[in-house]
């Protein structure tokens, strides 16, 4: 599905994503799970399907309820009347009890909750390596140890050769604590949106490279003296959020904005770890960015603004590139554009390909998605076996997805040998532009919460055409693989975070220093200085050190 505001899962990937990795015993990742599920759970069965499997509907023997923290999105509130509420439990034999949260304060409040020991049986919206700071408390259940309880699940990781990607959850005891979304490939989303009229006007062909749109830029600078002609957004509270990362990032291999997360970045002609902020590469895209800047060709306020303040400067036409994805393209930039300037055509240009050459990657350079953590007392509760059966058929089901993605056959959908088709009185990412419905401001379908993941078919039913082309153009393009493991154990675990907030605090602030000119380059060595006096080698070498230790134990 469309994922919903990626942005704010990217801004807390979690303490340590690029270190969680290590090795597994077998294809489904499950080294105890077998012995977990058998009698040793004979007192947690209650409710659970006796025949439960791959394809088998999922409904519990009993009416159950289990309590889920609730990412309360403010583009569709969360309504109780919705479709998708009483649909669930008409299938299942489920309710839903949910724990609402601002999605504007998720991260914080799950963290908060879980602390407190108050956390819900079912932890969902948390990204690959947010569930690593609850491990060593035990707050979070090792869901390693009990996959043999979600067909669904394995299935897949075996079918879509997910076991390298599933290897990077890991944490130093060899088991994970998340059960992430899965994705058939690789999903690229996030990219420069640029005005096509301005492009044909000037003419201009679609840029593909960084050259392109430094010359894209120029073109239009020329034309619109006055004008900043690109101006970006979702720099609060990272700067640079979406252009460093995948805009960016991806095309030099050195992540910042979003995905600076720890601050470590697998270095693969030198086969280590190096710091993201002191690498070559890193250096190579501030300095590109800095010209854009220094040029006056990309606005300065991009890394301060609100998103609103940016939006409004494309719609006024003070600018005539953002950063963007499907769904901003629809939902955010078009309808103001649109009003403001008729004429006015906005689309999504290819990722520019930078010095690592055509690649494509998500913006966690795996193919897994935000998925779940499960509170560590639910395996205490009589209906846990029901519960991760509950859990593998809606999150990882064919016809979960379907369901969470699409809703009701014949209400919310139908379908034939074309695809998906939505009825004419109810809108999704502009695929009924105007219907006085929405599916999931109305019906609480494509949610979020709930659907994520799944074949690159169902993924792409609620792409428009336009979209469909993009996707093509980005999955041509070659996969680099999922990073070494590296598990940290939980002293070098502490012992890291010690040295990573300060470290990264200073790469942030000096990154916009030498983007905007307030911080020369000849002075990248003494910077580089710097973060060595923030204890970055010995950060470093602690990942390299863990990366060996996994080599020589496992392989």
């Amino acid at each position: 599905m469309q994922k919903i505001n990626r942005r704010q899962a990217m801004i807390a990937m979690g303490a340590f994503a690029a270190l969680a990795g290590c090795g597994s015993g077998d294809e489904t990742g499950d080294e105890t799970g077998g012995k977990k599920s058998g009698e040793a759970l004979s007192a947690n069965r209650d409710g659970a399907m006796a025949d439960y499997a791959v394809g088998t509907p999922f409904k519990a023997a009993a009416p159950l309820t289990f309590t889920i923290l609730y990412n309360n999105h403010p583009f569709y509130p969360l309504q109780k009347d919705w479709l998708f509420w009483s649909e669930l439990t008409k299938r299942t034999n489920v309710t839903l009890q949910p724990n609402v949260v601002p999605l504007s304060d998720y991260e914080n409040k799950r963290s908060l909750i879980i602390g407190a020991g108050d956390a819900p049986m079912i932890i969902p919206k948390t990204y690959p390596g947010q569930e690593v700071p609850f491990v060593a408390s035990g707050a979070v259940l090792p869901v390693s140890d009990y996959i043999d309880l979600m067909p669904n699940f394995k299935d897949k990781i075996a079918k879509w050769n997910l076991q390298p990607d599933l290897d990077t959850l890991r944490q130093s005891d060899g088991r994970f604590y998340l059960l992430p979304g899965l994705h058939e490939d690789y999903w690229v989303e996030y990219t420069l949106e640029v005005r096509a009229d301005v492009l044909e006007k000037l003419g201009l062909e679609t840029p593909q490279t960084w050259d392109d749109v430094h010359a894209m830029l120029k073109a239009m600078k020329e034309e619109y003296p006055d004008s900043y002609p690109y101006s970006d957004r979702w720099s609060v509270p990272i700067p640079g959020g979406a252009m460093l990362n995948q805009v960016f990032g991806l095309g030099c291999g050195a992540r910042g904005g979003w995905g600076f997360t720890t601050g470590l970045t697998w270095d693969p002609a030198a086969g280590k770890w190096a710091y993201t902020g002191a690498m070559p590469q890193y250096k190579q895209m501030l300095q590109f960015i800095h010209t854009l800047v220094q040029e006056k060709l990309l606005d300065p306020e991009s890394f301060t603004q609100t998103d609103d303040q940016a939006i409004q400067k494309l719609a006024s036409g003070k600018s005539f590139v953002i950063s963007g994805n499907a769904q901003t393209l629809v939902n955010e930039y078009r309808p103001p554009l649109k009003k403001a300037n008729p004429k006015a055509r906005l689309v999504k240009i290819p990722v520019p390909i930078g010095p690592l050459g055509p690649i494509k990657a998500d913006s966690n350079d795996t193919r897994l998605e935000n998925g779940i953590m499960i509170s560590a007392k639910a395996k205490d509760s009589k209906n846990f076996v029901a519960m991760m059966q509950f859990i593998d058929w809606l999150w990882y089901s064919d016809e979960g997805q379907v369901f969470a993605k699409w809703g009701v056959d014949g209400v919310t959908y139908t379908r034939d040998a074309s695809g998906f088709h939505l009825p004419k009185d109810v809108d999704f990412v502009g695929l009924n532009p105007g219907a006085p419905k929405h599916l999931q401001k109305d019906f609480g379908f494509s949610n979020g919460v709930f659907a994520y993941g799944g074949s690159t078919e169902l993924l792409q039913s609620t792409f428009s055409e336009e979209e469909i082309e993009w996707q093509k153009g980005m999955n041509a393009r070659k996969a680099l693989p999922p990073k070494p493991p590296a598990p940290l154990n939980d002293e070098e675990r502490e012992q890291a975070a010690l040295w990573q907030t300060p470290l990264k605090d200073h790469a942030t602030q000096n990154s916009l220093e030498f983007i905007l000119g307030k911080r020369d380059f000849s002075e990248w060595d003494a910077y580089v200085q710097e973060l060595e006096a923030k204890s970055m080698s010995a950060y470093v070498n602690l990942a390299n050190s863990a990366y060996e230790r996994y080599k020589k134990e496992h392989g």
